[in-house]
């Protein structure tokens, strides 16, 4: 681990008396300044933390908007503050988000999204949280000089219905979040057409794991079923098809691409698992864990979902040496261990 040989190394400078100068800027070339959008949010919160791990210095920015639970976002700042994460409240629809932040960045990862798809959040919504925030994030990064890569975090929703394809297949969204989704992936990648900035873009399939959010399948089945509630399944979707992919096998892949620019510059990289899972084995699998049965309460489809997803990571392999690991009942089982000792 990088950490492990930053220190490593700093207490063998101090044996064999190595000079200072030396030392500081070896620590300087390893340590990277990283911006992190979306940063109490679920994925954004493990990377973050991923990167503090990893020896960087971590400035991570979240609005916190009551979308969802506040409890869960401000549980996950606080945790990041406790790791030496530097987390600052910022609405990034707001131009001026950036006074008074340092512009001395070296990555950028864009997680900040108006999320997933729900018929309470608007149209306007998903435009100025995922099209006007995205324009705004870029803007700043336009003016870091030492940027080395600007990742944005995208989705495989901007497949469409069905998600099973190499990032060469022509995107066919079909909701409001897949669509603007899109277009944000789209003025990222613009930036580096035009040489502007280094880019890419990585579409993330089914994440599950701790903090996830409320709203999301796991947590809501973890949550109903010990309670003894019944939950909502969309009619017909136990028979959808999902990528679910554990949260650390995801941050791995995003986080392999420090240092990796020049391979990843103007590229789109599916990031998941190749392993299908059906809804009812998602349920299944909860069930297994929780040692009860979960009551299911039927009610209409929803407009958008997805059919089916199964991450194509074919050029993930080739250019980060991509490598997903963990089973869906060894996800479930640490996710509700997670959710048992925080609610």
């Amino acid at each position: 681990m990088l950490l492990t040989q930053k220190y490593s190394f700093f207490i063998c400078a101090m044996v064999n008396r190595i000079d200072l100068k030396i030392v500081i800027l070896w620590f300087q070339k390893y340590t990277m300044k990283i911006l992190v959008t979306g940063a109490a949010g679920f994925i954004g919160s493990h990377t973050a933390e991923r990167l503090q791990n990893l020896g960087h210095d971590v400035l991570g920015l979240d609005n916190f908007n009551d979308h969802y639970s506040l409890k869960l976002k401000n549980l996950n700042a606080k945790g990041l503050i406790e790791k030496g994460v530097s987390v600052l409240k910022k609405d990034l629809r707001d131009s001026n988000f950036a006074e008074n932040i340092t512009k001395d960045i070296d990555y950028i990862f864009h997680f900040a999204a108006q999320p997933g798809i729900s018929q309470s959040s608007t149209f306007e919504d998903y435009f100025e949280n995922n099209i006007i925030a995205t324009k705004n994030v870029i803007d700043f990064a336009l003016q870091c000089k030492d940027l080395k890569l600007f990742v944005n975090i995208g989705t495989s929703s901007i497949y469409g219905l069905e998600a099973t394809f190499p990032e060469d297949k022509a995107p066919k969204p079909a909701s409001h979040y897949g669509v603007t989704k899109l277009a944000a992936e789209q003025l990222v990648l613009q930036k580096s057409r035009e040489k502007q900035m280094n880019a890419c873009s990585l579409r993330l399939y089914s994440v599950i794991g701790p903090r996830e959010r409320p709203e999301k399948m796991y947590t809501k089945l973890i949550d109903l079923g010990l309670k003894g509630e019944a939950f909502p399944l969309f009619e017909g979707s136990d028979k959808h098809l999902r990528s679910f992919t554990y949260v650390d096998d995801i941050v791995d892949g995003v986080v392999s691409v420090i240092e990796n620019e020049s391979k990843v510059n103007g590229e789109i990289i599916n990031l998941g698992t190749e392993v299908e899972h059906t809804t009812k084995e998602g349920i299944e699998a909860v069930e297994h864990v929780l040692g009860t049965s979960i009551k299911l309460n039927i009610i209409p489809k929803r407009p958008g979902d997805q059919s089916r997803t199964k991450a194509n990571i074919d050029k993930a392999k080739r250019l980060l040496n991509y490598n997903p690991q963990t089973t869906l009942l060894d996800a479930v089982k640490k996710q509700v261990e997670w959710y048992k000792a925080n609610f």
